[in-house]
């Protein structure tokens, strides 16, 4: 059988790929694009509706995102730069929408109000510090706060039922905030990129080898998991966009960067409630502070959701042990995992982290009145028997090696690119989708230097106006284009 010659290869159905692979024909409509996908659909893992938070993030709500330090100091910068990233994804999006590569903004993202809810003194003086800090920014300088009752009651009437009037609580608010069915929007951009002539998309496929040939190409082996038939494709550029099934992808395409990598696998779940009555009581994103040990996944929050167009209340996510990489991956996917490269980090992190992994099997441990004494942390009333769980996805949090050798474990995202610039992986969790336009100029911009420099910086700002300038420096490109992105995307209609 003839081996396929193709320009890209796009491994994973996810957000990722797909927001690389609609930048990369926007770019070069003439490039021969593949995306393979080892399930019968895409967007099944981690970008489906059911497996996210939903949240798009953009520093508004997410506590974990403005740490304190050991003085008490509230630090901002992350925020910051998560919030500017997220205007760069809303861009992308209302211009998709425009051209008709997106639809109607309401089939994948709908406004929700961020919130904010802390109680007690200390957490209260947090918020506030938090608040003053982050308002005097431009990016957030229509962030409210309030201490008043009556105020956070409009805001939230579920969360603040049965409330005393002594009750010491605070709230900061975004009324422009956004929920995003992260599943309905990748589908789109798939089925808009299967339209066009230079796009094959082959699901039920997955990657089973990948070489390096002296021409700097890569050789990938491709096996139809229905027929068990493999099939070859000649790349010039791997991308493993695959969530937690990048790592194992990365470890076979033997880069040298891939060297003293390893993942930290976490499963979560939801409490769902789909009950229209409740549901209605409440519109808004509420986070609240981690418990202390807790993953930044696992910070609480009470969401509005809308996901394949029919809404829900979710709590959560409720965070666990496991040894998969994926959803529907194998219980023996961490340990295939370990290599020789990566085995001293991952003690390491093993050892170093036994706090971690207790309160993760003890997550796993609660019943289902443990989960609702949580949830009645933030909405007093709630009914047991209104609310159900649901699996979450899965998440692999980035295990490398530090300054000294020895391993440490990240919670955010990384990118690793070959130094050629023939294969990038996108490896950890978040802030993860939401920021997937950012994280794809990145992969341009490491690996296709030479294309942005030759006419591709100018189209890329066809697609991302504020492209090559900073949103957090410039008060006066935000002012430009910020009003015209809530606009196109109804985030300034409210309910």
């Amino acid at each position: 059988m003839a081996t396929k010659e193709i320009d890209v290869l796009l491994v994973g159905g996810g957000v990722m790929s797909a927001t690389l692979g609609t930048l990369l024909n926007k770019l070069d409509p003439s490039l021969r694009l593949t995306m393979v996908e080892r399930l019968d659909h895409v967007a099944h893992e981690s970008t489906d509706g059911w497996n996210n938070a939903g949240t798009g993030h953009a520093g508004y709500c997410e506590l974990n995102y403005t740490p304190q330090d050991d003085k008490g100091n509230v630090a901002i910068d992350r925020a910051l730069t998560i919030n500017a990233n997220f205007e760069i994804s809303l861009q992308l999006w209302s211009k998709l929408i425009a051209s008709g590569d997106l639809p109607a903004p309401e089939n994948f993202i709908n406004p929700t109000p961020h919130i904010s809810f802390v109680w007690g003194e200390e957490n209260v003086a947090f918020l506030r510090q938090r608040w003053e800090k982050l308002s005097a920014h431009h990016l957030f300088k229509d962030m409210e706060y309030s201490e008043d009752h009556e105020t956070l009651r409009k805001w939230m009437p579920l969360v603040m039922e049965k409330r005393k009037p002594q009750d010491k609580v605070a709230a900061t608010r975004v009324a422009y905030g956004s929920d995003v069915d992260f599943g309905s929007l990748t589908r789109n951009l798939v089925s808009s990129l299967d339209k066009q002539d230079n796009f094959e998309l082959l699901l039920s496929h997955e990657v089973s080898d990948l070489l390096q040939k002296d021409d700097g190409r890569w050789s990938v082996r491709l096996k139809d998991r229905n027929s068990g038939k493999t099939k070859t494709v000649k790349a010039k550029f791997v991308f493993l966009g695959a969530g937690g099934g990048a790592l194992p992808l990365l470890q076979k395409s033997d880069i040298e960067e891939s060297k003293g990598y390893g993942g930290f696998p976490v499963s979560g779940q939801w409490l769902v409630c789909q009950d229209e009555e409740t549901i209605k009581q409440h519109h808004a994103k509420v986070y609240g502070k981690a418990a202390i040990g807790a993953p930044p996944m696992s910070v609480p929050h009470l969401d509005t959701r809308i996901i394949n167009g029919k809404p829900a209340l979710l709590f959560g996510p409720y965070a666990g042990f496991t040894t998969k990489f994926l959803k529907a991956g194998s219980k023996f996917d961490l340990l295939k995992s370990v290599r020789r490269n990566n085995l001293m980090p991952m003690m390491d992190v093993g050892v170093n982290n036994m706090d971690l992994t207790k309160y993760l099997i003890g997550e796993v441990m609660q019943s289902h009145e443990d989960r609702m004494t949580a949830l009645r942390d933030y909405f007093p009333q709630a009914s047991s028997e209104k609310w159900t769980l649901a699996q979450a996805g899965q998440r692999v949090q980035i295990i490398k090696k530090d300054g000294t050798g020895r391993g440490k474990l990240e919670f955010g995202t990384e990118l690793v690119a070959a130094k050629d610039g023939s294969l990038a992986a996108l490896l950890g969790a978040s802030p993860g989708a939401s920021v997937a336009a950012q994280a794809m100029i990145e992969v341009l911009e490491k690996c296709m230097a030479d294309k942005l420099n030759d006419g591709w910086q100018e189209r890329l700002k066809q697609w991302i106006p504020s492209y090559g300038e900073s949103l957090v420096d410039n008060a006066a490109l935000l002012e430009s284009v910020r009003p015209d992105v809530l606009k196109a995307l109804k985030l300034d209609q409210q309910n």
